[in-house]
C-alpha cells in the first residue's frame, strides 16, 4: 500500500504519464529509516525537504508541517503492517502536471512508499567491500547537485558499471576531478587522527547521515574533522575509507584497487551512532 496525497491505496496505482517527475525529473525525495517505532532523524529530513523544495521553486503547502508529514508516513507504515519492525520510507514530492520545461503551476503532490528492513539498529558488516573510481561521467558541483532529486543518471550508470566490473560500489568525481561521494552515500577518509569528508561545494549530497556522523566526530577528542576536497591520489594513502547513508548507516570500504583498509574508526562510530539514537528516544 502507498500513500498518494493522503489516500492509502494499492501500490499498483499507475503514475500519470504527464507526471513531471517522470517527464523532467521535476521532483525531490527523502529516504527515511523507521526503527523502534520512530522515524530516525526526521527533523533533519523535513528541513532538507523544505530547503530542496524552495531551491526547486516548488510551492510548499501550508499543511506541509513536520507533524502532518510524520503522521502521513506513520499511517502508511501501519497500513503495510510494518509498525513493529524496521522499514525504508520514501517520501516523493513532485510538481503538478502541466507545461513543458516551464511548469504551468508550482503546486505539488506527494507519494509515500514503504518497504521492510531487516535490522533495527546500525551494524558494521565485515564482508569484503571493494570500490573503484567511476570516470565515465562527472558531477558538476552546484547547489542543485547537493539535492536529493530523482535525476540520478550518473548514479544509475555508475551502479551498472560497478556490477559489470564486479565491484560493490564506485566513487564519483566532479568536473574538478575531486572525489565527491559514493554512488549511494557520503564519503569519509581517515588518515592518522584526521577524518576528512568533501564539503558541499564539491557537489556532494547534503546527506542526513553525513550530518549525524560529523556531529559525532566533533565530540571525539582523538580525531579532527576536516571538510576538504579529496584528491583521488589520497585514497590509496588513507588508513580507512567509509561512506554513510540513513539506511545502511556506515559502510566500510575494505579495498580500493590494490589498497586494503581496516574499519576500527567506522566500528567506533557505529557504536556511538546507535547510542545517539537510543538517547534521542
Amino acid at each position: 500500500m502507498i500513500n498518494f496525497n493522503g489516500n492509502i491505496t494499492n501500490e499498483t496505482k499507475v503514475v500519470s504519464f504527464k507526471n513531471r517527475g517522470f517527464n523532467y525529473g521535476d521532483a525531490v525525495f527523502e529516504t527515511i529509516k523507521f526503527s523502534a517505532g520512530k522515524l530516525l532523524f526526521f527533523e533533519d529530513h523535513y528541513f532538507r525537504l523544505m530547503a530542496s523544495m524552495r531551491i526547486m521553486r516548488m510551492e510548499i503547502p501550508m499543511h506541509f508541517t513536520m507533524e502532518f508529514l510524520e503522521e502521513q508516513i506513520l499511517q502508511t507504515i501501519e497500513a503495510n503492517k510494518l509498525s513493529e519492525t524496521s522499514a525504508r520510507v520514501k517520501l516523493f514530492v513532485n510538481r503538478l502536471a502541466g507545461g513543458l520545461y516551464l511548469p504551468e503551476t508550482n503546486d505539488v503532490e506527494y507519494l509515500i512508499s514503504v518497504s521492510a528492513l531487516d535490522a533495527d539498529f546500525y551494524l558494521i558488516h565485515e564482508d569484503k567491500y571493494e570500490v573503484d573510481l567511476f570516470k565515465d561521467y562527472y558531477i558538476s558541483p552546484s547547489l542543485l547537485s547537493t539535492l536529493k532529486t530523482n535525476n540520478k543518471a550518473i548514479h544509475v550508470v555508475g551502479s551498472i558499471y560497478a556490477k559489470e566490473n564486479k565491484l560493490d560500489n564506485c566513487l564519483i568525481l566532479n568536473t574538478d576531478k575531486q572525489v565527491v561521494e559514493a554512488l549511494n552515500g557520503n564519503l569519509f577518509l581517515v588518515k592518522g587522527n584526521t577524518i576528512k569528508t568533501p564539503p558541499l561545494t564539491t557537489g556532494c549530497l547534503k546527506g542526513v547521515m553525513r550530518k549525524q556522523i560529523m556531529e559525532i566526530i566533533t565530540l571525539m577528542p582523538d580525531y579532527t574533522l576536516v571538510e576538504e576536497a579529496i584528491s583521488p591520489f589520497e585514497l590509496q594513502k588513507a588508513d580507512e575509507l567509509f561512506f554513510t547513508n540513513v539506511i545502511t548507516g556506515i559502510q566500510s570500504i575494505t579495498k580500493y584497487r590494490k589498497k586494503e583498509f581496516h574499519n576500527s574508526v567506522a566500528q567506533d562510530l557505529v557504536k556511538k551512532l546507535n547510542v545517539k539514537i537510543r538517547l534521542s528516544s
